[in-house]
Parts: structure tokens; C-alpha cells; sequence
């Protein structure tokens, strides 16, 4: 019917041309059939192939009849006929597939801005969830309103959980949904108009989708599995974000707490101290025995005195409010300041000092530096015996100089090596031999990682430990000798 009524409409522009040339404007025949060829390339242009072949006969016939000889009847026999009707329906073929295959691609390249502009506004709604949770339950609800689905569906394996959205959303199969994860393929069901997408991460899986009741091409349907992919990794990202930042703030709210309650144990610990030397000084308590639990009063005091102090201490360091003093620093007079700080308790051993020659100097806080090297030298001479030397070496390693001090004691076994730098551990078979309050090593190594460089040991048991660190080589003072030999 239509067809039809298309070629009636076509027919008009014929007989305009007819009345035209024979009434109007007199033209020979190759005029006519050119002005006939164009009429027919207009007509398959708007109404396609078959309303162009009909008009092509028509035309034919026309030519034949007013146009060329004998004028007035209808002959085929002159080769120019077929010519002209082969002409004519060439025209109207190539005009009609041409037109269809420009509307065809002018309709793919809107249904392409289309799918775009939706992609767009669904990127832009998944971008405003900042929650794993509430995501998964809007990821549905966001393709049925910017997709216009009938439903959609988000499989989550790690929870074995299907989040819905949509009237026909139970009606998806979940099988499928499976599948497609466990398969990682895009499967289509054409009679449902139902897609099952995998969501992956990269090349890795992590989710599938199931929506129904859209017509979306299979770059769109890729391009929705990666922009959801990007937002669930996104949410967690930024989940793990907060989590990490409520653990940063934990951890410096006890610091906060550590450092306030050192100082409510100070006060009490000065008074107790003060009183105890008073009564050690005082003459009316010269028994033995007074005195001997006064000084065992008097060492506790000192004890727990040194243990708050070094409380303190790490929380300054670990809140981050202990101002280093950075500057080019020998690593000899490091060394050297920490054996003279020690010299009392070291007296009776051996300490061999090697320090490879032409070390550069460090960036460092000479007292701070200073501080870790005396909690190593003081626990070498504590965990081992007093006729085993002890032995300080430093040496350029890259761009730092590493620090070693070794003793020849026990060991440290493999699993307590893992423990031995955190808070207020002590080893299980030294915890009862060797007073401490297991806050020198983390002390330390806190001090040692302000100042960029790391902490290590090695040990084996029934051998001995060597405990390192390392510090970065200050290269400015490099620099301006550079610049020096230069100029």
C-alpha cells in the first residue's frame, strides 16, 4: 500500500517534465533522458528501490512514446529503448542503496550519540556514590532509568548476592547471570531481549550484570560492564580510604592519650623519687634493711620513670612533633658519640669499630642518630656474654650508609624476628634474664624512619644478631663540592 502510494506521488514529476519539454522548452533527446535519469536518482533517494524501479518503467515508457521515433507508439525494437530502460533502472537501483545505506548509517550514528549521552548520565550518577553498599543497590535502579530497561539486575559473587531493580527484575534468569561471570563472555538472549554481562577489573571478573527489555549494541553493553567495574573498584578505594584515614586519626588520638598520661605519671613519680632520696640521704634510716627496700624503691622509680619517658618519646615520634635537626653529619662522629655515651656500661669489652674509608656524610640528627645506635650498643652488651667482643661497622650502600652493630649472643629466632620492633615486646627467653621495657628497638626504629632511613636484623640462633640501619647520603654538600671543582 505504501509503495504504492509512493509511486503516485513520483508519478507527477514525470509528467511535469513531459509537459515541460513538449509545450515549453524544446530539447533533444539526450536532454530529456538526462533530465529522466535525474528525476529518477530523486525519486529513489526519498522513496528507495521500489518506487525508483516503478518510475523507472514509467520514464521508460514515456521516452519511448513522445520522445523517440516513431513518436507516438510503443516500440521496443530501437536498441536505444533498452538502453534507456537499462539506463533507468541502473539509476534507480544504485540511487535506492545508496540512500538506504546514508539513512541506515545516519540512524547507527544517532543510535550511537544516544548510547553515549546514556552512558554519560550513567558514569555521572555512578561517580556520586561514594558507599560499596548503597552503590550495589543503586547500580540497578541507574540502568533502568538511564537506559529505559525493563529491568536490570548486578550479580556480587564474593557475597553470592543479586541486588535488583526494575518490574521484571526477578524474572532474569540467575543461572545465566552465573555464567556469564563464571565464563566471562557477554551472552545475548535475542527473543528476551535479555544481556548477560560480565564486569571485569582489568582481565579479571569481579561482578555480572543482566538487563532486559533495552536495545544496546554490544560496545555499549561492554562499555556499562567497565564503567561499573570502575565504580565498585572506586567505592572500595575510597571505603578503604576512610577506613585508613579513622585508623590514622585513632592512632594519633593515642598518641595523644599515651602522651597525656605520661604526663599525669610524671608528677606523682618526681614526688616519689624526691621522697626516696631524701629518706636514703637521711640518717635515721641507716638499718639494712630500710635501706635496702628504699634502693630497691628507689630503682623501680628510675624504672618506670625511664619507661614513661620512652612512651613519651614514641608518641612525639609517632604523632610526628619531634623537630629533627637534619644536617650533613659524619657517620665517625655518630659512632663516636655513642661509645662515649656508653663508655661505663661497656667497660671490661671489646667494641671493634670498622668504618670503610671515604664514607660521605649524612643527612641526619646527630643526637637523635646518636640515640638508636646507643638502644643497638646497649642491647648488644646486655644479650651477650661480657668476653664476646662486639662489633660497629658502617659502609656505603647506593645512596646510604648503612650502620651495623653485631654482637655474638643467642640469636633471635625467625618468628620473634618479625615482633621484635614492635611496642612493648621482649623476647620469651631474654623477658626474665634482662630487665627492659621493650621500648628501645621501636623507639629506634621510629627515630631511624624519620629521619628516611630503615631498621634491620639478622640472627641465627646460637650464632649471634647483627642489627643494621641505613641513612641517606646528604648529597648537597656533594653538590656544592661539584659546583666548587667546577668553577
Amino acid at each position: 500500500m505504501y509503495a504504492c502510494r509512493d509511486s503516485s506521488a513520483g508519478v507527477p514529476w514525470e509528467w511535469s517534465y513531459l509537459w515541460l519539454w513538449s509545450h515549453v522548452v524544446s530539447v533533444n533527446h539526450t536532454t530529456v533522458a538526462l533530465s529522466f535519469l535525474l528525476a529518477i536518482l530523486a525519486v529513489s533517494a526519498v522513496w528507495g528501490m521500489l518506487v525508483s524501479a516503478f518510475i523507472s518503467i514509467v520514464a521508460m515508457l514515456t521516452f519511448n512514446y513522445f520522445f523517440l521515433p516513431p513518436v507516438g507508439t510503443f516500440t521496443i525494437a530501437d536498441p536505444q529503448n533498452w538502453v534507456a530502460l537499462f539506463a533507468f533502472l541502473v539509476t534507480s537501483i544504485t540511487g535506492s542503496r545508496l540512500s538506504s545505506r546514508i539513512r541506515k548509517e545516519a540512524h547507527e550514528a544517532h543510535q550511537r550519540r544516544r548510547e553515549v549521552e546514556r552512558l554519560y548520565s550513567f558514569s555521572r550518577q555512578l561517580l556520586g556514590e561514594g558507599n560499596v553498599i548503597q552503590l550495589m543497590n543503586a547500580i540497578p535502579d541507574y540502568l533502568v532509568e538511564s537506559f529505559e530497561a525493563g529491568a536490570a539486575e548486578l550479580f556480587l559473587p564474593q557475597k553470592d548476592k543479586f541486588y535488583r531493580s526494575g518490574f521484571g527484575a526477578a524474572h532474569l534468569n540467575e543461572k545465566k547471570m552465573k555464567i556469564a561471570f563464571l565464563n566471562d563472555e557477554l551472552a545475548v538472549d535475542a527473543e528476551r531481549a535479555e544481556y548477560f554481562i560480565p564486569v571485569r577489573m582489568g582481565v579479571r571478573p569481579i561482578a555480572s550484570l543482566g538487563i532486559s527489555g533495552a536495545q544496546l549494541s554490544r560496545q555499549s553493553l561492554e562499555a556499562l560492564g567497565t564503567l561499573v567495574a570502575i565504580a565498585i573498584e572506586r567505592a572500595r578505594a575510597v571505603e578503604q580510604f576512610g577506613q585508613t584515614e579513622a585508623e590514622r586519626q585513632g592512632e594519633r588520638l593515642k598518641s595523644a592519650l599515651l602522651d597525656s598520661i605520661t604526663h599525669d605519671f610524671r608528677t606523682p613519680l618526681t614526688s616519689m623519687k624526691a621522697a626516696v632520696t631524701g629518706l636514703l640521704a637521711s640518717a635515721e634510716f641507716d638499718s639494712p634493711q630500710s635501706h635496702e627496700l628504699l634502693t630497691i624503691i628507689n630503682e623501680e622509680c628510675d624504672r618506670l620513670n625511664h619507661l614513661v619517658e620512652e612512651a613519651g618519646e614514641m608518641a612525639k615520634l609517632e604523632a610526628g612533633e619531634v623537630t629533627l635537626d637534619l644536617a650533613p653529619t659524619s657517620i665517625e662522629d655518630i659512632i663516636d658519640a655513642a661509645l662515649a655515651h656508653c663508655k661505663s656500661a661497656l667497660a671490661g669489652r671489646r667494641v671493634d669499630v670498622r668504618v670503610a674509608d671515604g664514607l660521605p656524610p649524612v643527612r641526619a640528627d646527630l643526637e637523635r642518630a646518636k640515640e638508636s645506635l646507643v638502644q643497638l650498643i646497649e642491647n648488644a652488651n646486655l644479650y651477650s656474654p661480657k668476653e664476646q667482643p662486639i662489633t660497629i661497622a658502617a659502609e656505603l650502600t647506593g645512596d646510604t650508609v648503612t650502620t651495623s652493630v653485631a654482637d655474638r649472643g643467642p640469636g633471635i629466632d625467625d618468628f620473634e624476628q618479625t615482633m621484635i620492633f614492635d611496642k612493648f615486646y621482649r623476647g620469651k627467653d631474654q623477658r626474665y634474664l634482662v630487665h627492659g621495657t621493650g621500648m628501645g628497638l621501636p623507639t629506634a626504629k621510629a627515630i631511624i624512619a624519620a629521619q628516611q632511613g630503615n631498621i634491620s636484623v639478622t640472627s641465627q640462633l646460637g650464632h649471634g644478631s647483627v642489627f643494621s640501619f641505613t641513612l641517606p647520603v646528604d648529597h648537597t654538600q656533594a653538590a656544592d663540592r661539584v659546583h666548587k671543582d667546577v668553577r
